[in-house]
């Protein structure tokens, strides 16, 4: 509060960032897309990394920028979640055992849990935080650009429409904030030769 007013950081909108209406289940691709939930290269581990990395950044436009990004990676977050769960709707478990997801359903159900493809619990170890702000950014532009490649093998995977357009998004995305990490890199390698 300030002076009575309300100070307001952050707005949470009770939608998606990108709709997802996936009419068909198919655990098959479930299985694949959870990794950019609790994957090496996913939403969750981006969201982590920036809001860690926030900290050492030398000045508040580099604090904004990985905030913003990070916040932005946990909308990401929901439509992968709403996108796998939307997948698994109805699957029963034989399905999911079929599909590699036996252990999925004997401890989460048909619910998503942070995991790759590979039912491996996502871990803090996918990501790093230096305290170099620019080693930090040098790696938040590699990770950008593992997710876009992650992305783009997950659309090479499919030709349900329902699923391409909400990935083809997000893969658009990761594009944007390579490049917006890009400036930033730019801007502090300026500031610091000075």
């Amino acid at each position: 509060m300030a002076l009575g007013k309300e100070l307001i950081m952050w707005k949470y909108e009770k939608k998606l960032q990108f709709p997802v209406d996936i009419k068909n289940k198919n655990v098959k691709m479930a299985k694949y897309i959870i990794t950019q939930n609790g994957g090496a290269n996913g939403e969750l581990g981006a969201t982590l990394r920036y809001l860690n990395q926030r900290y050492t950044m030398p000045d508040d436009y580099g604090k904004a920028e990985l905030t913003d990004i990070a916040t932005e990676e946990m909308a990401h977050m929901e439509i992968i979640s709403a996108m796998v769960y939307q997948l698994l709707d109805g699957a029963t478990p034989e399905e999911l055992e079929k599909e590699g997801l036996g252990s999925q359903y004997v401890e989460h159900k048909n619910s998503v849990f942070p995991q790759n493809a590979s039912g491996q619990s996502f871990t803090a170890n996918y990501f790093a935080v230096t305290g170099d702000y620019l080693a930090d950014i040098a790696e938040d532009m590699a990770a950008e650009q593992k997710a876009r490649a992650t992305y783009e093998s997950l659309m090479d995977l499919t030709d349900d429409e329902d699923i391409l357009s909400p990935l083809s998004f997000l893969r658009q995305r990761e594009i944007i904030h390579y490049e917006r990490f890009k400036k930033l890199y730019e801007h502090y390698e300026k500031m610091k030769t000075k």
